[in-house]
């Protein structure tokens, strides 16, 4: 079996520049926002619910859902965000779905990652090994997001607003890597640690995720 490490953090942190990176040294990765828009491609079930729940409007002129107009209509709604995911269908077994594909289907020496925003929340920590969580001040993030998605102050500050800050995940969290620096030195941060981890998992000495016990705790709130 691989080793499944979910990879998850807020807007900005570097989780999709460290998934990269470690594709390019041959592990197998799986973005969830990607996997969930396949579920509504043209054709699909999700695809008409979608429609039906929101109109005509989101559908754009190459026939596929138009994501800037379907988050306008839910972006910070969160009745209307729920309308959506009804829509879409069992996101969890999707994801749930990737994961245990991998286990039945690759060797120990292979590195699998799930990359989630929502990975620690949505409880896919339960069919990975260990989760790693990104993390990154507020006032390097809004300059990331400035410089990377052409963003004015205000329009930073709002999307970092609807983020959960690090902190809250971290008790999930089996691993945290704060990124406040340079790529460079990320990308030194990331080698470092993922060598300790697949030591000891081919050892068989990693320990036990701490994601079960935080999901047990959830549960019983």
């Amino acid at each position: 079996m691989p080793l499944i490490i979910g990879v998850t953090g807020s807007i900005a942190t570097g989780k999709s520049t460290a998934c990269r990176y470690f594709v390019d040294q041959g592990a197998i990765h799986c973005d969830a926002d990607k996997l969930v828009h396949s579920m509504y491609e043209p054709g699909k079930p999700a695809f008409d619910r979608i429609v039906k729940t929101f109109g005509n409007e989101v559908i754009g002129k190459d026939g596929h859902v138009n994501r800037k107009v379907l988050g306008s209509k839910v972006f910070g709604k969160p009745e209307e965000m729920s309308k959506l995911t009804n829509a879409i269908g069992d996101i969890q077994a999707e994801v749930r779905g990737v994961m245990e594909n991998w286990r039945n289907t690759l060797d120990r020496n292979q590195i699998c990652l799930m990359e989630a925003v929502n990975f620690i929340d949505a409880g896919y920590g339960r069919y990975s090994d260990l989760t790693w969580l990104f993390a990154v001040e507020n006032d390097v993030a809004k300059n990331r997001l400035m410089a990377r998605n052409s963003l004015d102050s205000s329009s930073a500050d709002q999307r970092l607003a609807s983020q959960k800050h690090w902190t809250t995940r971290a008790p999930a969290a089996d691993i945290i890597t704060h990124n406040n620096g340079n790529e460079e030195t990320l990308i030194e941060d990331i080698q470092n640690e993922m060598s300790r981890v697949t030591n000891l998992w081919l050892t068989s000495n990693l320990p036990k995720s701490v994601y079960m016990d935080w999901w047990i705790k959830q549960e019983a709130i």
